[in-house]
Order: C-alpha cells, then structure tokens, then sequence
C-alpha cells in the first residue's frame, strides 16, 4: 500500500499499483538476423533506426523513471511498437522463428514468482499491467486538497481502469496459455483491479461534492456507488485464486471502505430523510449504517492509521444523529421503525467509467518495420482478401437489389403517398415544388403588378425625355423664323428645319418605337388578366394545400377504414425497419473487413493456409444468414403490403383521387409556365426601355448642344445686322463663309478627319461642303464656345442605338453617345445582366422602316410579348 498523499477536505487514504519488475533482454540482434535472413541485408540496414528505437524502449523500460507521465508515454509508445512486431516477426520457439529471445517478468505482489515465455504475449500483458500501475501512481501524486487535483486524481484512477480493462480483454488470455506466467496479469486480476481504480475514481468524485456543498441526496447516491465499486474489488480478493495472492492488509483495506461507504451513504441519506422528516427509515439507515461499520472494524488490523480515524469520525456522526432521531421519534413523531431488511436499496450514482484505451493504444498508424511482410503471408492474404471481397460484393449486391425492388414496388402502389395525403401531410413533387418556391421567392403572381408599373414609369419617363427633347429643337426652330422674319435676306444662316431634319427623323422613330412598346405593355397587361386565375394557385402557402384532399367514403357498410389503413401502415413500418436493418447490416459488413486482419495469425501459422481462411471466413456466416433472412421477409411483407393496399385503394376510391392530383400537377406547372412566360416578357420590356432611354438622354443632348451653338451664332448675326443698319458694317469673306457654309446637323467637318479616321461609324459626305462653320484663328469668338468641334457634331464612341430605332451608319453619321454616368433609374432598378434580343439585331436597310419592338404574341402557352429578331 502506497503512502497517502496531502490531506483533502474529507479523505485521502487510497491505493496504488506497483510496477512489475523484468530482466534485460537482448531484443536487437535477434530481430535484425531474422530480416537479413527473411528478407535482406539491405532491408536490415534501411530498418536499422526502427531497430535502434524498439531496443531504446526496452532499455528504458528494464530501468525505473524518476517522471511518472514519461513512463506513461514510453509504455504507450512501447505497446504500440510490440503490436507492430507481432504482426511481421514470429517469436516462438519454433526452429524457423525468432527462438532466442525469452522475455521474463516478476509477479508485482509476489515478487518472488516470475514468468518467462518465448512469445510477445507476455511482454505485451507486462506493458499494459504497467501502464495502469502508471496511471494509479499518477493519480495517487495528486494534491486532492483542490478541485483541480481532485479532477486530475479522478480521471487518472479512471485511465488506470481503462489499462486494466484493455489488459482483460485483449492479453490476459493469451499470455495465459504460455509455458508459465504469474497471476498479476490475469483476467481475474485485472477486472479486480479495475473495479479498485473505479472505486478511488468515485471517490475522488465524492470529495469533490462535499466541497461543494451539494445536496445530501446527491452526496449519498455517489457514496453509494463508491461502496459498490469496492464491494466487487473485496468480492474478486475474497475467492480463488486471489484471496491467496494478496497481502492481507490490500483485503481489510477494500473491506473497511465499502464498509464505509456504505455507512457515509446512510449517514448522508439520513439527513435527507430528517429534513423529510421521515424519522423512522433515518432510525433505520443509521442504525444499518453503524451495524456494518461495526463488523468492518474487526478488520481493521493492519490499515492505515488515517483511514481509521475517517471511520472512527463518522461512526461518531451517526450515533449522535440516531440519538438525536429516537428522541425527536419518541417525543413527536412516534413512528415505527422498519426492520432493516424491509428498507430498499440505497440509490447509487456512477459518475466515473473505465477510460477506453483503444484510441491510444491504436498501432494502425504506426510506421515501424511497415516494410516488412513476408511473401508467403503477403500472398495468403492476398488470396484470404480476394475470398472476403467477393463475399462482401454478393452481399452488398442482394442488399442494394433488396432496396431498389421496394423503392419500385412501393412507387408501383403509390406508397407512402397515399397514406400521407389522407393525413393531410402530402407533399407536391421535389421538382416541381422547387419552383413553385421560386416564383413565391420571386413576388409570385402579385408581384406582377409591380414589375408592370415599372413598365409604365419607364414608359413615361422616356415619353417625358422625348417631348423634351422635341420641345428644344421647336423652340430653336420658332425663335430662328422669327429673327429670319424680322432680318429678311440679312438673315443669311440655314434654316432650322434643313439641319435638323436628321435629328427630327430619329426623335419621330423613337416615338413610333414608343407607342409600339405601349402595345406591347397592353398586351401584357391583358394577359395577366386573362391568367390571373391560372396563377392564383400558386399564391398558396403551403402550395400543398391546393392540392386534393384524399377523403375517407361518406358511406361504409362495415366501418373497417381504420383497420385497413391501420394495418397497411403497419406493414410499412415493418418494411421500414427492414430496410434500416439492410443498412446496418451493409456498415456491419464494411466494419468486418475494416478489422479482418489476419496477417499475424497467417505470419505465425504453422498449418495448412486453407484450414485457417475456412476457420477466419467462418466468421461471415452468420451475416450472410441475416441478409438472407432479411431478404426473404421483405419478399413477404411486399405480397402482403399489395392485398392491403388494394383494399386500401377500393375502399378510398384512389383512383380518382389520382386523377384529380395529376390534374393538378398540370394546372401548377402550366401556372408556373405562363408565370415565367409573362416575367420573362416584363423583363424584355425592362430592357427595352433601359437602352431607349440611353439613347433619347444621349440625343437630347446633341440637342442641346445643337441650340447652345445656335444661339452663339444667333448673337453674332443680330450684332452684323446692327452694324449693317447703322452703315458699320462690312463684308468679310471669313465671316461670310462662316454662314453661307453652314452645314447640316449631324454632317462632319474638316476638323474632325482625325476623328474620322479613329472612328468608322463617322463618316464624311463629299456632297456636303467641309469648311466649318467659324475660323477661330482669324476671328475671336464669342466666350463659351468650344472650337474644338460643334457641341452638335458627332461626339466620339458612342453606344448603337437598341434595334427598335437603329440605322445604319451611312443614313445616319450621328452614333448616339457612349454614356458616362448610369441611366436613371425609375421604379426599382435594371437588371445589369440583361443581354436580350434588342442588343444583336441586323442593321437596317436604308429607307425601311424599323422593326416595333413587340410582336402580337402567340397563343398560350407560348406566347412572348417582346419581339425577338431571328
């Protein structure tokens, strides 16, 4: 019994495991003979550092480590290394194996007792005995005075507990049947000891409740437990073959604490009965409690000073509340006290369990030796693989096909649909579905009316646009017949009407292109009237409830409804849980092959190859059993599900319920059809009126800039008409050439030839005279003109024009200008990623008259509102 540790707020006084002791073993020479020999010398020089490594850890491990968490790490390292040696070289006695190493070790409670075996078994059940001796060490060093040591105790008891475990389960047996071996790694042994560590582990938790001050109940429920655990460690010490093996100190130990547990239980579960008040069964606990410490004190030679003292307390705390109870009972209460064998069993609380260790202990990943397999083996299991895939891929095949046969007979009978829509929970088809949520997303057939008054506000702001512009070029031209009135024949520059006849042709075409585009709005309009009721059905929300109801009969003669849906349902159930069963038996499947590794059995087989791949693919059997049992139900339960399905279907007349959602299904999607037909048009409408109104702001601007320039030469006419009237004036040849010269409105120049040149759209007319209409180097201009060019003339890179209104260049030289800033926007925006049939047309030819921008659409349901050139 280990030392106890610093004192804790209610007890301290546990145990840990000592380490088995071993004897040095040379483990170097013998494995790199064995790969020269097996292998090669050169695979025995590239293996040299695993060799080193491996001989490291036995060195290390054969002398003791002043650092218990480098011992922890080192036995790890160590198992998972000798786990790797086993499965590629055969330590046996055996002539052909590794026959000189023999690894021996002492019992760790009968130190004079010691195994030696000529097999890994051994060393590997050695390690791992040590590693949960590691683990109790370490636990035991814990300062359980704070939460934080107490914490670390517990789960260092319960890593403890998990070696053993592991100890149990994987080596205990098979280090067994050597030539001999000591009972400290036994599977008796081992699950003793790990009910001891999750014993010290629970107790650890319970000192960590009393600081704590929880609740009395809660207090007694891990008390409880604590003496469990314990009682199970003192049941496996008090039999054959451990009550022999241990020091008889290690037995009283167990015995006093579960005793004393026990008697905490009942102490604590007593106080919770007196706030009850429920005095007689405290009278009982009490007096159980004190009874079983009363027989454990017989057996208490030997034990530790301090832990007498604990139940030597607590002995005292509860005869001075029995005391105080059979007061309060004879003078208030007057209860009778039950016997104790009436009272039923304390509650108990695991808060602690055995940490699993095969994550840690997981040598899969391990690269030591990972170059070494024998031929032999490596060809039988190669072989022994072939015989578990092909059983593994006729398996998954019958569960895949058992799968795909329900799916289609299940479809065949309108199941599960069909029981759904009579509860009211049917759902339309994923597909179709999907859209319909997409036009809900989208406004749905509401929302139409807004996306057609932003038709109706682009409509009217170019209508605005347009007469404004028209209103510039009338004005320009009403004010120049006035003055050319009042000069007469001194009024010498062109008129209005000649230079401006360009510009006038193109506003008339966006007109024409306009009111065409209104036609094309009206039909749109009309055809959201006229199919409203066709998309109505798609403002339901849900969208199932347009869809039939699937209703019981009005009349029945037997009132068995219920019965047959009940039972289909059943059988659908039923079926259902087949099919889950199919899938865990497809993941067991999987799961067997991911752990059939049989190459350390194949590496150490002295036998026939065969006899041992009959006695591995055994294993299979039983799964294979299952699926075809599976199969053969399912067969079963389908003939069964179609009789019941077709009561199903004469009793709630399916039939027509069929017919009537199949017409439904037709009457969303042809409301989804005509939704995205009219969306569709709206949006070429959108686009239409987008680029027209580009171009109207872009024509409405060489307007102005046409008026601006003829007001300046305005001024410097009336200012010549003056000087003439007052006798001033003089004919200068500059002056006049200036005016007689005047070029029509949207002609080019001579100072725009380098222009020309950069620019084809822009191209010169040689019937036209090409002198512009000032000469800024003789004469000084009046502020504010530009003579770099005309503010009419035709400006650089500009946009063509949208196909309803465009000309080709040599009818028309005046390109529409590239717009600098974004449109303005009416209503909510464009959509910048148009790109519809008003972008690409063919030019027009001279003299025709441009395509409407809409045609009549054609009937339902493939009508289009917007023209859309081939």
């Amino acid at each position: 019994m280990a030392s106890p540790a610093t004192s804790s707020v209610v007890m301290n006084v546990m145990l840990a495991i000592y380490e088995k002791k071993t004897v040095t073993v040379e483990i170097y020479r013998p494995l790199r003979q064995y790969i020269s020999r097996t292998y090669s010398e050169r695979e025995a020089q590239n293996l040299e550092d695993d060799l080193e490594a491996v001989k490291q850890m036995r060195v290390n491990l054969e002398r003791p480590s002043d650092s218990p968490d480098a011992r922890r790490d080192l036995l790890q390292s160590y198992y998972k290394a000798l786990c790797v040696m086993e499965s590629r070289f055969p330590i046996s006695p055996d002539k052909d194996h590794i026959n000189t190493i023999t690894f021996i070790w002492h019992d760790a409670y009968k130190q004079k007792q010691k195994a030696s075996q000529q097999n890994i078994h051994l060393e590997k059940a050695a390690v791992l005995f040590n590693l949960g001796a590691v683990h109790s060490q370490i636990a035991l060093s814990a300062d359980r005075s704070s939460a934080a040591g107490r914490m670390q105790a517990s789960h260092s008891f319960m890593a403890s507990a998990g070696a053993f475990a592991f100890l149990r389960d994987n080596a205990s047996m098979k280090a067994s049947i050597g030539q001999s071996t000591t009972l400290d790694i036994s599977a008796e042994c081992a699950g003793m000891l790990e009910r001891l560590m999750l014993a010290q582990a629970q107790e650890c938790v319970f000192e960590k409740v009393i600081a704590e001050g929880k609740s009395a109940g809660l207090c007694a429920k891990i008390a409880r437990q604590v003496a469990l655990y314990y009682e199970e460690a003192f049941a496996a010490l008090n039999v054959a073959p451990l009550n022999q093996h241990f020091d008889r100190t290690w037995i009283s130990h167990v015995q006093v604490k579960a005793a004393q547990f026990y008697a905490e239980a009942c102490y604590r579960y007593g106080l919770e009965l007196h706030e009850k008040e429920d005095i007689a069964e405290e009278i009982a606990r009490l007096k159980s409690g004190i009874s079983t410490l009363a027989d454990a004190k017989k057996s208490m030679k030997g034990v530790a000073q301090q832990l007498v003292d604990s139940v030597t307390r607590l002995e005292a705390n509860l005869n001075r509340n029995l005391e105080r109870a059979v007061k309060e009972n004879d003078r208030v209460y007057l209860m009778r006290v039950p016997a104790a064998n009436t009272l039923l069993p304390l509650p108990a609380a695991s808060l602690v369990k055995s940490t699993p260790m095969n994550d840690i202990l997981d040598a899969s990943k391990e690269k030591m030796f990972a170059s070494l397999v024998p031929d032999n083996s490596a060809k039988a299991l190669s072989r022994y693989t072939e015989m578990v895939d092909d059983i593994i891929r006729t398996q998954a095949e019958k569960l895949q096909q058992g799968s795909e046969i329900t799916r289609v007979k299940l479809k065949e009978m309108d199941l599960p649909d069909s029981i759904l829509a009579l509860e009211g929970n049917y759902t339309l088809p994923m597909d179709l579905k999907e859209d319909v949520e997409v036009v809900q997303i989208s406004g749905g057939p509401s929302g139409l009316e807004a996306e057609l008054q932003q038709l109706r506000d682009l409509r009217r702001v170019n209508q605005e646009l347009l007469a404004q512009t028209e209103e510039l070029l009338q004005q320009e031209a009403r004010e120049d017949a006035q003055f050319r009135s009042q000069y007469g024949t001194r009024w010498t520059r062109p008129q209005s009407s000649t230079i401006t006849k360009n510009l006038q042709d193109r506003l008339n075409r966006f007109a024409a292109n306009l009111k065409q585009a209104a036609d094309s709005d009206a039909r749109i309009e009309r055809a959201i009237n006229d199919h409203s009721s066709l998309m109505s059905i798609l403002d339901c929300r849900p969208i199932e409830s347009a869809l039939p109801t699937l209703a019981r009969p009005i009349m029945s003669l037997d009132a068995n409804e219920d019965a047959i849906v009940g039972a289909l349902k059943q059988s659908l159930r039923q079926l259902e849980n087949l099919g889950a069963h199919r899938a865990g038996l497809e993941d067991m499947l999987k799961e067997m092959k991911r752990k059939d590794d049989i190459l350390p059995k194949l590496m150490t087989n002295t036998g026939s190859y065969e006899d041992l791949f009959r006695k591995e693919i055994s294993k299979y059997d039983h799964i294979c059993e299952d699926i075809a049992q599976n199969i053969e139900a399912q067969e079963q339960l389908l003939l069964q599900i179609q009789a019941q399905n077709d009561d199903f279907s004469a009793v709630f007349n399916l039939e027509d319920y069929k017919a009537s959602r199949e017409k439904t299904y037709k009457q969303i999607a042809a409301a989804i059809s005509k939704f995205r037909e009219i969306r569709e048009n709206i949006n070429e409408g959108l686009k239409f009126y987008v680029t027209l109104q580009d171009a109207i702001i872009n024509i409405k601007q060489q307007c102005s800039d046409f008026v601006t320039t003829r007001n300046t030469q305005c001024r410097e006419m009336i200012e010549s008409a003056q000087r003439q009237l007052a006798g001033l004036s003089f004919q200068d040849s500059k002056t006049s050439t200036r005016y007689n010269n005047y070029s029509s409105v949207g002609q080019p120049h001579q100072n725009q030839r380098i222009s020309q040149q950069s620019d084809p759209q822009i191209t010169s007319n040689p019937s036209r005279p090409q002198t512009p209409y000032y000469q800024p180097a003789e004469q000084p201009l009046p502020a504010g003109y530009a003579p770099s060019r005309p503010p009419y003339a035709a400006p650089q890179q500009q946009p063509t024009p949208p196909p309803p209104y465009h000309i080709p260049a040599t009818t028309n030289p005046y390109q529409p200008q590239q717009p600098q800033l974004q449109p303005v926007q009416y209503g909510q925006p464009a959509y910048p990623g148009w790109r519809g049939s008003y972008y690409n047309t063919h030019p027009q030819q001279p003299g025709v008259h441009p395509p409407p921008p809409y045609t009549i659409p054609s009937p339902y349901p493939h009508q289009s509102g917007y023209y859309r050139p081939q």
